[in-house]
């Protein structure tokens, strides 16, 4: 049958079999390619994030880098600054100190640190405190600026303007230092070429006291270039320091030790001081260099700075689009910054596209690309972490598969036209006619539902039309003989039912004559009635076995067997012996189970007729009745020939005989199905079986009340 349905549809099959192969062809090798070329993709992209931790890598270690581990800035969501850029606040600087007096150490540390802050073109500075708090609660400030030929503050004098001064100011936990530091010019150093000299520190609201001494701890320096900035301003391009009138503009480099009592205290007042001080972004440095009898500032720090110095979200420029950055200390495990690579707005790309390259296989593709690595600093340890983004070559990989998918639509579309023209003409009809047919097949119940195959719209010259045509006239034929079979089977229903008639009345009339129950004709006749009834009216004997509802009742299977042991003669069946148990338990005494009395002797009295046909004459036919604790077991058994095996549990079945020739005198082959189906009513079982002399059929019913 499977062969036969699969037949069928070959034809459709193989059409569009051959188209589908050409489709998934077509997008197979698109797939291929997409795929080959995310694995390129891929490979670059990890050749790219190697490259990205190692550059990050290389910066963080520089001094410029530590200098931002060690001073990380709070960055808002948009990746802005959150700070105000106007206001200094020292940093710590990756170096135990910064060795003031000397201008190539000083100049080398500040720019291998970058911790400058750019103001303009010609000005600068870098405010900073060491990592280790034992060198001193001191403020280093460093810078450039340009101006003239220093004025140098005359020995002894008091503090006025006549001089370059620098003015600087600190504000922290409450407490406010402001300092006033005129230049006082040193004697040349044989050598050197250019003007060197101290800053001296005055405690400003303390300038206008006669003797007043300079603060002992604050120091400064600077260093003034003899070359002019503007090569304009002489031919030779070096003016002569003896000139002090000159507006020639010079770069000046100094540096300051401020000294901060606060800080100086607090390191004595713990064992481990806590450095550096939980309040470093809070402190704020103000400083500005005057010229001679002006207030206006050569340089201002609370001016705008043009450029800032590194900071950890410079780092943001390094990552790829989708690239996450984290950094965290190591000793508390607390992230002191999380960057994410900026994704650019690419072309519009399906949707379904990206979804399509993300599951295509590609080699490692599924493994997190991750890169944990450990940065040292002279305070503490910082752990990087660098999350790669392969989504990214996806969302990429799709704008161009995008563009070319056009091309494979294409394909797909030419393809589809020509699946649609063989469809239309021919495949589609075939569809019609065998789905027409297969609806017949199922729903057809009379020859008028043969009317329902219209095959009229498909009729043509063709092949296809010449088939519709001859199966359009051989349904026509099948119709009449339909017709006919109907009528003949209505005619047996009716005869039968007539039949059945004509039996009741007489049995009606037989039952009055033998009312008393005590009469032996009483009980066969009341046999018979319930046969017809179970077969009258019904379209089958199959069906009216299976459909009876049997009326069940406590019976003694004792006295059952031993009464239809007795009457067997009546029924022309001689010697049959019943054997009930010998012993019997005493819980075992009650011998009740739930049956038909009338159905339960019709079972026996079939198995008995069936035993007296092959049993060899004169022989006796034996019941046993056994008695357990749940059920009671019937055997009834024959001497004769065996019953083959393959029909032990065949013989059941409706219409199974060795005497089909003899239907007339009643061997229709329903006499063990109809057993089987009352012992299966009355919730029991029965079997056949070969034993040694002979066959044996075993009954079991359920026991009743005990």
């Amino acid at each position: 049958m499977k062969k036969l349905l699969l037949s069928s549809y070959r034809l459709r099959l193989l059409f569009r079999g051959v188209f589908l192969l050409l489709g998934l062809a077509t997008l197979g090798l698109a797939l291929s390619v997409l795929q080959q070329e995310k694995q390129l993709s891929y490979n670059n992209y990890q050749t790219n994030f190697n490259k990205t931790r190692n550059q990050i890598l290389a910066t963080l270690r520089h001094p410029a880098g530590q200098l931002a581990l060690l001073n990380p800035r709070s960055v808002t969501l948009d990746g802005a600054v959150a700070e105000d850029r106007a206001v200094l606040h020292p940093l710590l600087l990756p170096f135990s100190a910064l060795d003031f007096d000397d201008q190539s150490k000083v100049q080398q540390a500040i720019a291998m640190s970058g911790c400058l802050v750019q103001y303009g073109d010609h000005g600068s500075l870098c405010v900073g405190i060491g990592n280790n708090p034992w060198a001193g609660g001191f403020i280093y400030v460093a810078g450039s600026f340009n101006s003239a030929a220093l004025v140098s503050r005359p020995r002894g004098q008091m503090v006025r303007d006549e001089a370059h001064r620098i003015r600087v100011s600190v504000a922290l936990r409450g407490e406010h230092y402001q300092w006033i530091a005129p230049f006082e010019e040193e004697p040349a150093i044989k050598g050197n070429v250019g003007l060197r000299g101290r800053w001296v520190g005055f405690v400003e609201s303390e300038i206008a006291k006669p003797n007043l001494r300079p603060v002992r701890d604050f120091r400064g320096w600077a260093w003034q270039k003899s070359i002019c900035n503007d090569s304009d301003k002489d031919a030779s391009t070096v003016v002569k320091l003896e000139t002090k009138n000159d507006d020639c503009l010079r770069h000046t480099f100094f540096s300051l030790r401020l000294p901060i009592a606060v800080l100086q205290e607090a390191l004595f007042e713990k064992k481990r001081p806590v450095w550096p001080p939980q309040d470093l972004d809070q402190i704020q440095v103000e400083l500005s260099v005057l010229a001679p009898g002006s207030e206006i500032a050569l340089l201002d720090s609370r001016s705008v700075p043009t450029a800032t110095p590194f900071s950890l979200h410079d780092l943001h420029t390094m990552l790829l689009p989708g690239e996450g950055l984290t950094i965290r200390k190591a000793s508390d495990k607390k992230d002191i910054i999380q960057l994410l690579g900026k994704i650019e707005q690419e072309e519009d790309s399906w949707n379904l596209l990206t979804r399509l390259i993300r599951r295509l296989p590609v080699d490692e593709y599924d493994t997190p690309l991750v890169a944990n690595d450990l940065i040292s600093t002279p305070l503490d340890n910082y752990e990087i972490n660098l999350k790669g983004d392969v989504r990214s070559i996806s969302k990429s990989l799709s704008v161009v598969a995008t563009r070319v998918s056009w091309f494979v639509g294409g394909m797909l579309l030419a393809l589809l036209l020509a699946w649609l023209l063989i469809e239309i003409n021919i495949i589609r009809r075939i569809t019609l006619l065998t789905k027409r047919a297969a609806t017949l097949s199922r729903t057809m119940k009379g020859s008028g539902e043969l009317d329902q195959l219209d095959v009229s719209d498909l009729r043509s010259p063709d092949e296809l039309g010449v088939l519709a045509s001859a199966l359009h006239d051989l349904l026509r034929r099948v119709k009449e003989d339909v017709e006919r079979e109907t009528i003949r089977t209505e005619q047996e229903k009716q005869m039968w039912h007539a039949v059945g008639h004509e039996i009741m009345s007489p049995l009606q009339s037989l039952m009055v004559l033998h009312q008393t129950p005590e009469d032996q004709s009483h009980r066969y006749i009341s046999r018979m009635q319930q046969a017809i009834k179970v077969l009258y009216g019904s379209a089958t004997p199959t069906e009216a076995f299976q459909t009876t509802v049997l009326q069940l009742d406590e019976i003694d299977l004792h006295q059952f067997l031993a009464h239809v042991a007795s009457n067997a003669p009546c029924i022309g069946v001689n010697d049959v012996e019943f054997i009930a148990p010998a012993t019997l338990k005493p819980q075992q005494k009650n011998s009740m189970v739930k049956a038909d009395e009338y159905s339960l002797e019709d079972v026996v009295t079939h198995i008995l007729k069936n035993a007296d046909r092959y049993r060899p004459k004169g022989s006796a036919i034996r019941i046993h009745l056994t008695i357990d604790e749940v059920c009671a077991v019937i055997t009834i058994h024959n001497r004769g020939p065996h019953i083959p095996e393959a029909m032990l549990e065949k013989i059941f079945e409706y219409g199974v005989s060795d005497q089909l020739e003899s239907g007339a005198n009643g061997n229709r082959g329903q006499g063990l199905f109809v057993a089987q189906t009352y012992m299966a009513k009355m919730g029991g079982t029965i079997k056949a079986q070969n034993v040694e002399d002979g066959v044996s059929f075993i009954l079991t019913l359920m026991l009743g009340v005990k």
